[in-house]
């Protein structure tokens, strides 16, 4: 008895805990709700001619800002899942440059100008109107935010390559949330336009 307890110990020593922190998983859910909040107040009560109104023929609408939220969304977590299916790859992690809150001011940042793929364009993603782009935008975040406060997956140590450098998939996360929170800006840039219906 006394020898199977010993080895029970030891080997719960060995098995590393690579969950991420309560810290870290109180942020992260914080963080995707109030970005996802973010974009429900800011289309709330907008009218039809508001929703589709382009302050200029290269500028998006409240509309397309949504469907590119919604999509994208889709995209990065699905991104996300295939890089979690691969085996951890914590030696990755030394190409890592930004930190969690660099990555969340990257995204964040309207002053540095990024063109979205083809499939990411408004013009492309088959979601009808704006209603049908925030049911998918909120059922897909929300599914995202339980995974965040239930999961123990190790995702400081599965990392991803993307145009601007490494992340690994916690920051993957945050960027999910930055990406939505970005658009929530632009949508209120629009809506600041001095020709934006009444």
């Amino acid at each position: 008895m006394f020898l199977l307890a010993s080895t029970f110990l030891m080997l719960s020593f060995l098995i590393a805990d690579n969950t991420i922190s309560k810290k870290e998983r109180s942020y992260a859910a914080k963080f995707l709700k109030d970005t996802e909040n973010g974009v429900i107040e800011q289309v709330k009560g907008l009218t039809p001619a508001q929703l589709t109104f382009k302050p200029a023929p290269d500028r998006w609408s409240v509309e397309e800002c949504v469907k590119h939220i919604a999509k994208s969304e889709e995209v990065l977590r699905q991104m996300m899942d295939s890089v979690m299916k691969n085996n951890a790859n914590p030696d990755k992690r030394s190409e890592i440059k930004l930190n969690d809150e660099q990555v969340v001011q990257r995204i964040e940042d309207r002053t540095n100008k990024v063109k979205t793929t083809e499939k990411l364009m408004p013009e492309n993603i088959p979601l009808k109107d704006t209603k049908e782009a925030l049911e998918s935008f909120m059922k897909n975040r929300d599914k995202l935010i339980e995974y965040v406060k239930s999961t123990n997956d190790d995702l400081r140590n599965h990392v991803a390559t993307l145009p601007f450098g490494s992340i690994d998939s916690y920051q993957t996360i945050l960027f999910i949330a930055a990406h939505s929170n970005r658009h929530t800006q632009q949508i209120m840039e629009v809506k600041a336009d001095p020709n934006f219906p009444k």
